[in-house]
């Protein structure tokens, strides 16, 4: 990289449309592994103008523990949103809902109940100590102010806030170090008020100044472009349709990584769209808090049916006194990386999924019930006896 360049990222609040998607489809999810924690679900869902529509396949294990009631969780779902307002185009109580899930197919299924991966393709994880949380600094900086937004909206310090919104930003980084934040984007949608300037220095002092470092934030040279349309009022699904798996950028690390181009939400953790994304993310993680390096970037790939991963890469980007094929040779000692090693080391046949659909993946606290259970910092030790 360039010795300063510009690198810019983005997320989206709770109301946005493809996030109204990804909540519904992990809440479904949720609510079958709470039943039937072996079942093997796919649910996909669309929101638009009035209607949530569910597609996508779902089988039970055991046979008879389901089905739960798709529509009571779509409309539940809505509701904690924030979409609860009879009057708008898209409101909890008034949707048409529509429900096309069907059985897993028979040919998937064989693969995956003997423990093989549920799909092939690429997987990829990352990890920086450019911030306490081991991500890039863009993303978790977006990923605050969005945050904040469901806050003073939830709050009722801003009350006049609805659900949808954006925010995006960029970072300077001088010999890759994040140095200041030369740009913030943030977009909220509002009800139906005249006074735009006031809007716009209410976000500024209650969302963007409370989360962002100080160091990094100087609001006499940052560019600030807050609704620079001028007006939100018409947003969420009745402004945009919304779809499962549109936002896999937002939800890891904001182009900062690679990405293999599988979504997660809606998936159970034989998918290692999922669950071998968690995993890469996990001994990243692990890597650069054990001090092997400062930056690293880890692809897994697997075949369907097949267990173990079919190829296993690290790239520390020169940030590490070990290279990568002996970091690569540790990270298959001290982690198993099939489907169900994932699985049983991480707790991931549990109901910790909808909480995950807003906010990112990653860059989280580890819960007491398990979720996020793939940011633990547990490996680290193992990892520093495998070097001495």
């Amino acid at each position: 990289m360039p010795s300063t360049y510009l690198f810019t990222s983005e997320s989206v609040a709770e109301g946005h449309p493809d996030k109204v998607a990804d909540r519904i489809s992990d809440a479904v999810l949720d609510a079958v592994l709470a039943v039937a924690p072996q079942s093997f679900v796919a649910c996909e869902t669309l929101v638009t103008t009035n209607s949530v529509i569910l597609a996508g396949e779902i089988r039970y294990v055991p046979g008879d523990a389901g089905p739960v009631d798709y529509e009571a969780i779509a409309r539940r779902t809505v509701a904690e949103i924030g979409y609860d307002r009879p009057e708008l185009e898209f409101a909890s109580r008034t949707f048409v809902f529509q429900d096309h899930i069907h059985l897993q197919s028979a040919d998937i299924n064989q693969g995956v109940v003997t423990g093989g991966a549920g799909d092939q393709g690429m997987m990829f994880g990352y990890a920086t100590d450019e911030t306490d949380e081991l991500m890039p600094a863009p993303i978790t900086f977006a990923h605050r102010l969005t945050r904040r937004l469901a806050e003073v909206r939830r709050s009722g310090e801003l009350p006049w806030l609805r659900p949808d919104g954006k925010a995006q930003v960029t970072v300077r980084y001088v010999d890759e170090v994040p140095s200041e934040i030369t740009a913030v984007v943030l977009s909220a949608q509002h009800d139906d008020m005249d006074d735009i300037e006031e809007l716009r220095n209410s976000l500024e002092r209650e969302v963007i100044r409370p989360v962002l470092p100080a160091d990094l934030y100087d609001p006499a040279r940052v560019a600030l472009h807050i609704n620079p349309t001028g007006r939100f009022v018409i947003g969420g699904p009745h402004g945009d349709a919304g779809l499962t798996g549109r936002k896999i950028i937002v939800d890891t690390y904001g182009g900062a990584g690679a990405h293999g181009g599988g979504a997660f939400s809606g998936k159970d953790p034989s998918k290692v769209d999922r669950s071998a994304s968690y995993a890469a993310r996990w001994v990243a993680k692990n890597i650069v808090a054990a001090g092997l390096a400062r930056r690293v970037e880890v692809q897994l790939a697997y075949a369907i049916g097949v267990a173990e991963p079919v190829s296993v890469m690290l790239d520390a980007f020169g940030t590490s006194e070990r290279s990568d094929e002996e970091l690569e040779a540790a990270v298959r000692e001290v982690f198993d990386l099939t489907p169900d090693g994932i699985t049983k080391a991480l707790g991931l046949r549990r109901p910790i999924f909808e909480r995950t659909a807003n906010g990112g993946h990653f860059g989280r606290e580890p819960e007491p019930d398990g979720g996020f259970s793939w940011e633990r910092l547990d490996r680290v030790e193992r990892l520093k006896a495998r070097f001495g």
